[in-house]
Order: C-alpha cells, then sequence, then structure tokens
C-alpha cells in the first residue's frame, strides 16, 4: 500500500494544474486589441465626456443621451466601420470626412447604389443645436432617429429591406458575427446584444463629442462681455463683419435695404451659430436629382468651420451644393428672389413686406463679413485622434 503522503502530493498537483492562471485567462477584449491596436485603449479611454465648453454656450440638445466615454468609443468604432454598409464599402465618414469638418468635397456623396439625395450636412456642434431636429428637411426628430436613418437608406448604405436590400435585422445578425463587437457591446452595455437603439444612442454620443470651440472667434469672446462688444483680437475689418452679421436690416416697403447691418444673426445667431427653430428655407430649392423644386429644406448645419484657418471650403455650401465660395453665398441673401411655388415656405425674415429682400451691399461688407466667417474655424476638430479612424492607426 502506497503511504497517504503520496496520495496527498497527487492531490496538491492536481489542484494546482487546475488553477493555473495562465493557462486559464482569457483577455475578453482580444478581438478589440487586435483589430484597433493603440487606436483604442479601453483602459484608458479618450476624452470624450468631460470635453471644456466655454461658459457662454448654452444650448444642449443631449440631455437625454449623456456623452460617455465608453459609448462615444463604440460609436466611433460604428462611425468608421464600412461592415454598416450593404458591401462593405461604405461607413458614416465616408460622407462626413474630419478632414472637412465632417462634411464631403463632393456635391452628392457617393453610396452603395447611387448617390446622396442631398449635399453630406457638417457635424460640428450637432450637441449645440438650436434646432434639435435634423437632416436638411428636419424629418429625424432627434439625431438618435437620425443615425441610422442613411443606413436604411437604400442609395446611401444599402439596408432599406426594399428594392432588393436586405433589411436592419440582417445588419444585426452581421454585426452579432464580428468579435469585436461582441466585446464593445459588453464593455458599453454590459451584454453582447446588439440592437438599433444601442447603436443610436453610441452614434449621437460620438456625433455630439465632435465640437469646435478653438477658433478665433472664441479667443475673442471670452475677452469681452458679450457679443455686441468689439472683439480686441479682432481686425477692424471683422469687427465691422461681426457687426454687420448681428444687427438687424432697416427696410423700406419694397423690401430694398435702406440701413441697419444684413440680419444674419436673425438665423443663425451668436455664439452657436446654428439655425433658428422654425426657420422656414432660404430661396435654394433646387434639387440635385431630377427636376421640380424642393422647399422642406429649413435644417442647416452651424456655421462654425465654414472653411479651414486658411480659408479653404470645406466643400460645397446648401443642400444642393450650388455655392462654392462665400462670396456667392453673401449675394444670394444680398438679392432674394421669391420663386414661383416658394411665397409661403421661404423664411419671413427673407421678405419683408412680402417682398425679396435686396440689402444693396456693397464690397466693403460683403468682405467685412467674409472676414468676420472665417474667424468662426477652429483646428482642433481636423487632427483630434479621438475623433479619427481607428481602423486606420
Amino acid at each position: 500500500m502506497k503511504p497517504k503522503w503520496i496520495s496527498l502530493l497527487a492531490i496538491l498537483s492536481l489542484w494546482s494544474c487546475s488553477n493555473d492562471s495562465s493557462e486559464a485567462y482569457v483577455d475578453p477584449y482580444a478581438n478589440v486589441k487586435a483589430t484597433f491596436g493603440n487606436s483604442i485603449d479601453l483602459d484608458n479611454l479618450a476624452n470624450y465626456a468631460n470635453q471644456t465648453i466655454p461658459t457662454y454656450i448654452t444650448k444642449d440638445n443631449g440631455m437625454a443621451n449623456p456623452i460617455t466615454d465608453k459609448g462615444a468609443t463604440l460609436g466611433r468604432v460604428l462611425f468608421y466601420d464600412k461592415n454598416l454598409s450593404s458591401n462593405n464599402t461604405v461607413s458614416c465618414a465616408t460622407c462626413h470626412q474630419q478632414a472637412n469638418a465632417f462634411s464631403d468635397t463632393n456635391v452628392a456623396s457617393i453610396g452603395v447604389n447611387g448617390t446622396t439625395g442631398r449635399h453630406a450636412m457638417r457635424l460640428i456642434n450637432a450637441r449645440f443645436a438650436n434646432e434639435n431636429k435634423f437632416f436638411w428637411d428636419e424629418r429625424a426628430a432627434t439625431l438618435e432617429i437620425q443615425t441610422t436613418q442613411p443606413i436604411r437608406n437604400h442609395n446611401e448604405m444599402g439596408y432599406s429591406g426594399a428594392n432588393g436590400d436586405e433589411d436592419f435585422s440582417n445588419l444585426i445578425t452581421k454585426l452579432s458575427g464580428i468579435g469585436y463587437y461582441k466585446e464593445l457591446f459588453k464593455f458599453v452595455y454590459g451584454t453582447e446584444e446588439i440592437t438599433e437603439n444601442k447603436i443610436q444612442l453610441a452614434l449621437a454620443q460620438f456625433v455630439r463629442s465632435i465640437q469646435s470651440f478653438d477658433s478665433k472667434y472664441d479667443v475673442g469672446r471670452a475677452q469681452v462681455a458679450n457679443d455686441g462688444q468689439p472683439f480686441p483680437n479682432f481686425t477692424n475689418q471683422e469687427n465691422q463683419g461681426k457687426q454687420l452679421f448681428q444687427a438687424p436690416p432697416q427696410f423700406d416697403a419694397t423690401g430694398s435695404r435702406t440701413g441697419g447691418g444684413l440680419g444674419c444673426a436673425g438665423c443663425h445667431a451668436a455664439p452657436e451659430f446654428d439655425i433658428a427653430p422654425n426657420s422656414g428655407n432660404n430661396g435654394i430649392i433646387g434639387v440635385l436629382n431630377g427636376t421640380g423644386i424642393d422647399v422642406t429644406n429649413t435644417r442647416a448645419p452651424s456655421l462654425r468651420d465654414l472653411v479651414k484657418t486658411n480659408g479653404t471650403l470645406n466643400g460645397p455650401m446648401m443642400h444642393t451644393g450650388v455655392f462654392t465660395d462665400l462670396q456667392t453665398v453673401i449675394g444670394h441673401y444680398g438679392n432674394i428672389t421669391i420663386a414661383p411655388g416658394n411665397a409661403n415656405a421661404l423664411d419671413p425674415k427673407l421678405r419683408p413686406g412680402g417682398n425679396g429682400q435686396k440689402l444693396n451691399l456693397t464690397a466693403q461688407e460683403v468682405n467685412a463679413v467674409m472676414a468676420f466667417l472665417k474667424t468662426l474655424s477652429g483646428t482642433n476638430v481636423y487632427v483630434d485622434p479621438k475623433w479619427s479612424n481607428p481602423f486606420s492607426n
């Protein structure tokens, strides 16, 4: 018979082997690390939730879905992932490029089955928009609802459930089979289950995190009590442009300007420079595809980062991309023609006394307003890695 101490050693040996942590450990984020390398560190997340916001910025349309570092990190992956399109060739970032203030230099962006119906809107400071609705025609009541509509669009990302497309449930199945999504959804929500609502929440958090408050305007605004005061860091021309932008015009009975400013702030008030809620259309009623008119476009992005600091446009302007320089935009507002079929939908501020406004602009005024608009551009939004493509780092 073997001594009892030999049996005891055998038991201890088995216990030691069964508790070998090096063999039992499985990295719960192995797929995230393998896919994204150093661009995403789940132990040291980028700061999305607690970015510095100037005290003079008071609007926030994201209170029902507060930004978290976890949620925005997942949103960043979803935003750049071409797996969200039916043929794996298009992502949200295809149409909304960081290098162009999250817009596109193409008039119409290229999707999986054609092109977009309108120009891709810039996404700068979407969180601080005065208008809570999204899309040019405001058909989405919230940013959350907006985020998955391009995915559900036949032309754009192809999960429409019509015209031979798979529906959104097929996308859910597709993403559920990807290792890094199993890990990220569990990391954010505590479970691997993927739903459209979870995708919407994460994408909206990421988009709302994209902010730009390092412009020449912001430097000046921090030094004064209100926007009506001259900014000490502005040139005389820039301060003149600011005054013209803010002051309302005075019109005669024919709609011709007799004095005052240009009234731009009536629709794009400082300091957010977003579109005023309940605005009408601005007189641009063309369509990109087909014929006829479209008077439903009443939304606009913030005027911040219309251009880069070197003056280069971040893509063409308006929903049709019809304008390619600031001078032409200002000229459009300088002489509004009320087109047939647009007499009621045109914003009332652009038709004083029922007539299309005529601002009678001088070259000096045009140049001053352009100079002011260029002060609204920052630099960080174009280069900050937390808003960059995690798949390419």
